[in-house]
């Protein structure tokens, strides 16, 4: 085996070894459950839609079910258009991996390796502020928000996502 081919499979095996983050190498992600209904939306997005109010933060605020549909979307007043897109692919990326997206965002920040996050262009936003909805110990669906800082959108995502029991 040539120097080149032995320095790649050590890369490679490195790569695949990185957890995306040390809790989640600890326990793997919930199951997916039923989709969230409309009437849970509802409340999620009330509990967030409250928040950022509260707060007199201009988001845009998605709720997906477990299919990836969009369930839910509210773009408070004097919300970035672009924001819109971004708390839906905060959403998605919530529910894909059914972990928060900060958790990408962690894996980006630690460099190296971890870098590799970047290459997949338009299937993970690694930003906080997504995060899954569970009941029951279920991925139920996931809310999604941008508009202001990154932890202040996973705040208002967090108080929509506990919204629902």
């Amino acid at each position: 085996m040539s120097v080149k081919a032995l320095v790649c499979a050590v890369v490679l095996a490195a790569a695949a070894a990185l957890p995306i983050s040390s809790a989640a190498a600890q326990s793997p992600p919930p199951p997916y459950g039923a989709p969230i209904s409309l009437d849970a939306a509802k409340k999620a997005m009330a509990a967030a839609e409250a928040e950022a109010t509260k707060n007199k933060w201009p988001v845009a605020i998605a709720i997906l079910d477990t299919t990836g549909s969009l369930v839910l979307l509210t773009k408070l007043d004097n919300t970035q258009t672009g924001s819109v897109a971004i708390a839906e692919g905060k959403a998605k990326t919530a529910l894909d991996f059914r972990r928060p997206s900060k958790a990408f965002q962690d894996t980006v920040a630690g460099g190296g390796v971890g870098l590799r996050v970047l290459g997949a262009n338009g299937i993970i936003l690694p930003f906080e502020g997504g995060v899954p909805i569970i009941v029951d110990g279920k991925v139920i669906g996931s809310i999604g928000v941008s508009g202001v800082q990154s932890f202040e959108d996973a705040q208002v995502a967090m108080a929509g996502a506990s919204a629902v029991k």
